[in-house]
């Protein structure tokens, strides 16, 4: 009762339909879209270019409204999409099997760490260097039930600590996660990680940006066991925070402890090839006390979006992007460096975000810049534990112009 609304509900007078669209334009003309202003924003979500290809070809009615395959002899379009992008992500990140994706990178993680706890009977996650703190709740929310700990590692130089981490690594640890490159955008010393992880019998559970595949060392060529990711910057555009894509591979070991749904290849009775769900750990196909996951069927759209961009990209096309960012974002880290009372936090290699000091607070960067339709930015005080400064991202799609008209904007600040 206490909460129950007990006056009447304050609505503005009835609107004909016209007036209605108008009052709705008016109202979404508020929001600051990137059409119309230049992003520097990252943490997880990218501003990066979506083939036009991309939204003609998931608009398709069969594509667009297909539901979960549970029928194959009707479902054979959206199966082989699954199987492709399967095979993609597989040859992306180096591992042996990849499940037709979860919700998001976090969700992903926090389902990578479950499957570790559940794999290994132990109850320690440990976490080494910056992973992205969206991410961290979302494994807390999920490994609550289970009175898992996650322990978390320094990281005072922008990377993680490795002596630190070995201190935290026990026998009781089921998983270390790194993420690379990590939230900062640093690059992490994987094989040392590796090393640590696997020497006390813990699973190693890589955390990627897939555009960094372009150019990194797959974490399937460094002893990763689970690799996962927000599968956002493979075609997939911003809106406001989602629908999402959550990558998620393994190793062939641990292929019946995967979640969400799989697709596989088999030959019908007539000998033609033909595709089939295979190994179901759904809740809805299979017992749901046996089940590993109730990941749904909703991410099927962005997990063909994602397969149209890496079939439209191609190996050399995400080597060109991948490029492009890393270029682009040690342009303008220079040239933001060389102004008076700016520098870079951290002296680490970096792939496409850093995080620079400022001589003025990051809430006072943003108050000045947004006006003008410039993003600067993460301001990393609003997560605990991060420190402070201010977290830039470059994609492929910041031109020259763009980057030193931000670089002009910064120095009028001083």
């Amino acid at each position: 009762p206490e909460i129950r609304l007990k006056d009447d509900l304050k609505l503005p007078e009835p609107l004909s339909e016209y007036e209605v669209l108008k009052e709705l334009q008016s109202i979404s003309e508020k929001n600051l879209d990137l059409n119309h202003a230049i992003s520097f924003l990252g943490g997880g979500a990218y501003d990066h270019f979506v083939p036009s290809a991309v939204f003609t070809i998931i608009s398709r009615s069969e594509f667009y409204t297909a539901y979960t395959p549970y029928q194959a002899e009707v479902s054979q379009g959206t199966l082989q999409a699954i199987y492709e992008y399967q095979t993609m992500i597989c040859r992306l990140t180096g591992m042996d099997v990849a499940n037709a994706s979860m919700y998001d990178g976090g969700s992903a993680l926090a389902e990578a760490v479950l499957l570790a706890l559940g794999h290994t009977g132990k109850n320690e996650a440990v976490i080494a260097g910056p992973v992205n703190p969206n991410y961290l709740t979302v494994v807390r929310t999920y490994t609550h039930p289970r009175r898992a700990e996650i322990k978390l590692t320094k990281f005072d130089s922008g990377v993680c600590d490795l002596d630190d981490l070995k201190s935290k690594v026990t026998d009781k640890t089921a998983c270390v996660v790194v993420q690379q490159p990590n939230f900062f955008g640093n690059i992490e010393d994987v094989f040392e990680i590796e090393k640590i992880a696997h020497s006390v019998g813990a699973l190693f559970i890589v955390a990627i940006d897939p555009i960094s595949l372009g150019l990194l060392i797959p974490p399937g060529e460094y002893g990763a066991d689970i690799v996962v990711g927000e599968g956002q910057p493979l075609g997939i555009p911003l809106s406001f925070g989602g629908p999402y894509l959550g990558i998620f591979a393994v190793k062939e070991f641990l292929i019946r402890k995967l979640p969400g749904r799989l697709s596989g290849v088999t030959i019908d009775r007539d000998g033609e090839r033909g595709f089939t769900l295979t190994l179901q750990t759904r809740e809805q196909h299979i017992k749901r006390e046996k089940a590993t996951s109730n990941i749904c069927t909703n991410q099927g759209l962005m997990m063909l979006a994602a397969t149209v961009y890496m079939a439209l990209m191609g190996k050399q096309g995400l080597r060109e992007v991948a490029t492009l960012c890393l270029q682009k974002s040690h342009y303008l880290a220079e040239e933001i460096s060389k102004i008076n009372g700016f520098k870079l936090k951290y002296n680490q290699p970096f792939f496409k975000e850093f995080v620079v000091q400022t001589p003025v607070p990051v809430s006072k960067i943003k108050e000045r810049l947004q006006p003008k339709k410039i993003l600067p930015g993460i301001d990393l005080s609003k997560f605990d534990g991060y420190g402070d400064g201010l977290m830039i991202a470059v994609t492929e799609k910041r031109t020259k112009k763009e980057m030193d008209l931000f670089v002009e904007e910064l120095r009028n600040l001083i």
